[in-house]
């Protein structure tokens, strides 16, 4: 539900919003009235504007900077020796940085344009009189390349029986890594 404040006293009207023209407009106002060969500081385009506008907001000094930052990276204004003019029309258009593109000759009509290369080295030519290449064998010596598979344990009794170990004896394989520390039983001191 709507409410009108229009009837409350204990309400303030909203302030009325000053009819400022934009801050391009001003700015480009003020280069025009300030008229200085050498262009407009921009300490000069900022006191004009507030002679010129009175009831300027809080952050004036910051829309100005962000304003002339703008209209010079757009190319409406000139920057030169910090001072703000605008732009020669007779002078040639600003070049970005790097090095310019090749200029394209147009092709004659009727020719048709073979397709761009593809990149990376390209590959050696093929002698067509030579045998097709044989695969690739493990360097000669006909083992795979890595460490070999384990192999399954035998349980063959070719080999000599040695004395078995706790683990072996139980029949239990070892685990991986270091055995852990054996706890040795306390021994009961003799009494003298």
């Amino acid at each position: 539900m709507a409410t009108d404040n229009s009837n409350n006293p204990l309400v303030p009207p909203p302030p009325a919003v000053p009819s400022l023209p934009q801050y391009p407009e001003m700015i480009m106002a003020a280069i025009e009235a300030l008229n200085d060969s050498n262009g407009s500081s921009k300490s000069a385009i900022a006191k004009h504007i507030e002679s010129t506008y009175g009831d300027l907001p809080e952050s004036h000094a910051a829309l100005l900077a962000h304003h002339l930052n703008k209209m010079k990276d757009t190319g409406e204004l000139v920057l030169v020796k910090n001072n703000y003019m605008k732009p020669d029309p007779n002078a040639p258009p600003k070049r970005g940085r790097g090095r310019p593109p090749k200029a394209k000759t147009p092709l004659p009509a009727g020719t048709v344009s073979s397709p761009p290369r593809p990149r990376g080295r390209p590959p050696k030519p093929r002698d067509p009189f030579a045998p097709p290449p044989q695969p690739k064998t493990h360097s000669g010596t006909g083992r795979p390349r890595g460490r070999p598979p384990k192999k399954a344990k035998t349980t063959t009794s070719s080999a000599p029986v040695s004395a078995p170990t706790p683990a072996t004896a139980t029949g239990a394989p070892r685990g991986r890594g270091r055995p852990p520390k054996v706890k040795q039983t306390a021994v009961a001191p003799v009494g003298c």
